[in-house]
């Protein structure tokens, strides 16, 4: 997993709500078990059945963050629909709020998520339907950039400190563990049992011999 490093990119707005992941990635699509290839057929149905839909304009081509509404990823707990995401190229989702499964998935795989207030998203939705809109997302002090003329818009967003770590580190489960792997080599050196037990004694005479080798 890549190290997450402060992201300016092109919004591309998405104002909907309870978008689930079906939508996000419809299910006839779910054939591969490889992470590969899911980009292609993110929002493959929204995108087929709309033609003004966002992903089917060039002016976002090249976007990496999304912007969208309350409740994003609910629905079932497919680890697809990140994976999708992170395929067509989006380092981040700014939404209201999402799914709880959906969050989980997304920290495990380097997909920063931003939930920020409901009149916050309303207005930049706003701007970003009507001209394009640039924000910066900074995950080390927290906080999302708008800039407009001469002024800069700063919203702080809160996160957990344990996946704040992993993804400013590009650590998934699996490194996380590894990378403590000294501290856990040691405590098990320092615990260990020097005593064995012998399995003709007694219950009780057992645990009054090991309570004698501590």
């Amino acid at each position: 997993m890549k190290k997450y490093e402060t992201l300016t990119s092109k919004v591309v707005p998405l104002p909907k709500n309870d978008v689930d992941t079906d939508q996000i990635i419809p299910a006839q699509y779910l054939t591969s078990t490889s992470r590969d290839g899911y980009g292609q057929n993110l929002f493959r149905r929204l995108r087929d059945t709309e033609p003004d839909f966002p992903l089917n304009q060039d002016r976002y081509k090249d976007a990496e963050i999304l912007l969208t509404g309350y409740n994003f990823g609910c629905g079932s707990s497919r680890e697809h629909a990140v994976w999708a995401i992170a395929g067509a190229n989006f380092k981040v989702v700014i939404a209201e709020s999402f799914a709880d499964i959906f969050s989980n998935n997304s920290a495990k795989n380097g997909l920063l998520l931003v939930s920020l207030p409901k009149a916050v998203i309303e207005r930049l939705l706003k701007r970003a339907e009507k001209d394009d809109l640039f924000v910066t997302v900074d995950l080390e002090n927290q906080v999302v950039l708008v800039k407009e003329g001469l002024t800069t818009e700063k919203h702080s967003f809160e996160y957990d400190p344990f996946r704040k770590h992993c993804l400013l580190n590009g650590l998934d489960d699996i490194n996380y563990i590894l990378s403590h792997q000294s501290e856990i080599d040691e405590f098990r050196t320092r615990n260990a049992k020097s005593w064995t037990v012998s399995p003709s004694n007694s219950n009780e005479e057992n645990l009054a011999l090991a309570g004698t080798k501590n």
